[in-house]
């Protein structure tokens, strides 16, 4: 008989937290239910988890080389058990979609089927030395040591010593599937921090160039970009069905399963973390303007973005707190004027992002987003990104004029160089969108596209040629 276990081991991921955030993503209350069930037990939080779950077993990250040696040992006419901590009925679901297992075995309401409760089960039903066992964890020694045959798949390194010095016979030992630190990496998103560069935009409006303000600005920026981190492994966490199903997005960390569920909850509250010291180390009022943005991006994440509209002014809201937060960082009060700036170019490149996503579906020949926006609604997006954007350009435009500006550039005339090269850039990026070129967050797009680039030195050259004229 070959035992093998489900979380970690077949699945390249853990149904416990699979089946919690699924609960979270159809109804945040539903965490209240889950502490309740957990005061019963674990086994009876995993049977509440399960009952309503719609997690679809088909998508799940299977390892295939899990599956490859429980074909070889069924095509040598061996018998295979599926023996898991998780639901039974949950393991009855994922046994049925693979089609491999003589018999299932799961937990059940006080029953948690895990550790020296899965061992003596096995030693019970199988007898001792009797079967061979595939499994992931520590939990698992117990049932090594009951067991015929070991085998390990993915075990942390101290495992594999302890299985090693347990056993006489010497186990065998299968590597993680893939590297999980280059994935863990690409699940806190690096290339998205790029966008909070924009908590220097109020040192460079005000032309505070000192180092305490560069150092300020710079803890401003750390401190959002692990609140972030936290935000996007969030939002990752929620969308897992949704990004199993989409042709690029399954390829992110924990819908392929590079990083399991379970390690990006446990990253969420450490992320928080680097973002309070962070935020602290300048001041509490830079802590309430970082909180305020993970409670919107939260928000967002949980209940906002499925609301049309309501998601592209979320998205520009989240923009604009990033540069309110580098005015709190250095001390400095935010003019009307940027703000205006910013609320119109920000819900631009949001309406540009929701311009991209339907693009991209017209393409596969959906016709509905999650987020209730229809093919049809290209058009009014487009021109919602180009009038926002324009907007931005005029309030720039009339702010040149004001005295404050007069006084504090040496020849404000040339910020007018700016106005041309924004239009063009807005324009170029609202067609680029429309013809489903663009694969990437608008400002990220932004930041890496060679042309926009210039674009941005461009403007950046007139301004410093209107400060040093």
């Amino acid at each position: 008989m070959l035992v093998v276990d489900l979380d970690g081991t077949l699945l390249r991921s853990d149904m416990l937290y699979e089946t919690l955030w699924d609960a979270l993503t159809r109804d945040p209350a539903s965490v209240w239910g889950a502490l309740g069930a957990l005061g019963r037990g674990k086994a009876a939080l995993k049977a509440w988890l399960a009952k309503g779950t719609t997690v679809r077993v088909a998508t799940l990250p299977y390892d295939a080389r899990v599956i490859a040696r429980i074909e070889a040992w069924r095509a040598a006419g061996g018998r295979t058990a599926l023996v898991t901590a998780t639901d039974t009925g949950l393991a009855r679901a994922v046994a049925a979609h693979l089609g491999l297992f003589d018999e299932v075995h799961g937990s059940g309401e006080g029953i948690n089927l895990k550790g020296s409760e899965k061992a003596r089960f096995l030693t019970e039903r199988y007898g001792a030395g009797s079967f061979d066992y595939i499994g992931d964890s520590r939990a698992d020694l117990p049932v090594w040591e009951a067991a015929k045959g070991a085998i390990s798949v993915g075990a942390a390194p101290a495992v594999r010593r302890e299985l090693d010095a347990r056993r006489g016979a010497a186990p065998e030992h299968l590597p993680p599937a893939t590297d999980p630190a280059p994935a863990i990496l690409r699940a806190l998103r690096p290339q998205q921090w790029l966008k909070n560069v924009l908590v220097f935009v109020p040192m460079l409006s005000d032309l505070a160039f000192d180092w305490t303000a560069f150092l300020l600005s710079l803890m401003a920026f750390v401190a959002l970009s692990f609140t972030a981190s936290a935000g996007y492994v969030v939002n990752d966490l929620l969308d897992l069905a949704d990004d199993r199903s989409h042709p690029r997005k399954r390829n992110r960390p924990f819908a392929s399963g590079a990083v399991s569920v379970r390690t990006g909850t446990v990253l969420i509250p450490l992320l928080l973390l680097g973002g309070v010291i962070s935020a602290l180390s300048v001041g509490p009022v830079l802590l309430g303007v970082v909180a305020l943005y993970f409670v919107a991006t939260l928000s967002y994440s949980l209940k906002l973005k499925q609301h049309t509209m309501v998601d592209i002014c979320m998205l520009a809201t989240l923009y604009t707190l990033r540069i309110i937060a580098g005015g709190v960082a250095i001390g400095v009060d935010l003019s009307v004027w940027l703000l205006a700036v910013s609320m119109f170019m920000f819900f631009s490149l949001a309406a540009v992002k929701r311009l991209a996503e339907l693009t991209d579906r017209e393409a596969a020949g959906r016709e509905v987003s999650r987020r209730g926006y229809r093919v049809e609604d290209r058009a009014v997006l487009s021109q919602m990104a180009i009038a926002s954007g324009y907007l931005s350009v005029l309030v720039l435009a009339l702010y040149i004029d004001e005295p404050q500006v007069q006084e504090k550039f040496g020849e404000p005339w040339l910020l007018w160089g700016a106005c041309p090269l924004l239009i063009f850039w807005i324009s170029r990026m609202v067609m680029i969108a429309a013809r489903g070129e663009m694969r990437d967050d608008p400002l990220t797009w932004a930041l890496e596209n060679r042309t926009s680039r210039k674009v941005m030195l461009g403007t950046a050259l007139f301004i410093l040629l209107a400060v040093i004229a």
